[in-house]
């Protein structure tokens, strides 16, 4: 158990070094140690056939979004290749998670209109902000006077989703 802990230090410590955001650091951590303690459950191997099993066994039973199922594969690849150093293992054909067949819901502006004017205060600007500059939520929490620029009518977002340091 203390081999597992001082894995996932260290996996931490590699996601800090590649400054990786609190939240994929925490996700990859949580993945990596379900993967761990399942697969020690059933065998201390941790090759493709234990990696294919918990793929399969989060899309069958464990009935997660097929996003879900992405983030942990994910995570067990940074956590072979830049924690272990080693080659992630071949998995060949995976079982996937569905992916549900929605179709996208879209407000009209009256709708809009009216969800913003039931808001008052801190939540209607940043309710606009979302709707109207396309802010993911962090984007606006994290949103300070510096980044305004009325004069030319532009918001700087700093730590944007996309946005990693190399």
């Amino acid at each position: 158990m203390e081999s597992k802990t001082k894995l996932l230090d260290q996996m931490r410590l590699v996601l800090r070094l590649k400054h990786m955001s609190i939240r994929t650091e925490d996700t990859y951590v949580y993945w990596s140690n379900v993967y761990l303690v399942s697969s020690e459950a059933t065998s201390h191997r941790h090759g493709a056939p234990e990696i294919r099993a918990f793929l399969a066994y989060l899309a069958l039973e464990g009935h997660v979004a097929a996003s879900t199922q992405n983030v942990a594969l994910n995570a067990l690849v940074f956590l072979y290749q830049d924690v272990l150093h080693q080659i992630f293992p071949e998995l060949g054909e995976i079982e996937r998670a569905k992916r549900p067949g929605r179709i996208p819901v879209v407000w009209t502006r009256e709708e809009v209109s009216r969800v913003l004017g039931q808001l008052a205060g801190t939540l209607q600007l940043m309710a606009s902000l979302l709707y109207g500059a396309g802010l993911r939520l962090m984007e606006c929490v994290r949103l300070r006077v510096k980044d305004l620029d009325f004069a030319y009518q532009q918001i700087t977002v700093r730590r944007a989703k996309a946005h990693r340091i190399a």
